[in-house]
């Protein structure tokens, strides 16, 4: 866990972040997380062309093949 060197009792951006995130995981449930997944799916879509999806799907197989770990 990253060190708060500060001595005024300030918390850290990281220990914010992860306690923001553990409070939103206790408030809501695997809907909101799939309703905000496809949100952000849908944006994407509309930002980025046929290119985008190519390049990234090139990118996810190279690194699936390079995966030592598979289960």
């Amino acid at each position: 866990m990253a060190q708060n060197n500060n001595n005024d009792n300030k918390m850290s951006r990281e220990e914010a972040g992860r306690k923001g995130g553990e409070k939103t995981r206790e408030n809501h449930d695997k809907e909101f997380y799939q309703e905000i997944g496809e949100k952000g799916g849908e944006q994407t879509r509309k930002n980025h062309d046929k290119d985008f999806y190519r390049e990234i799907g090139s990118k996810g197989g190279r690194q699936s093949g390079n995966n030592d770990n598979n289960s």
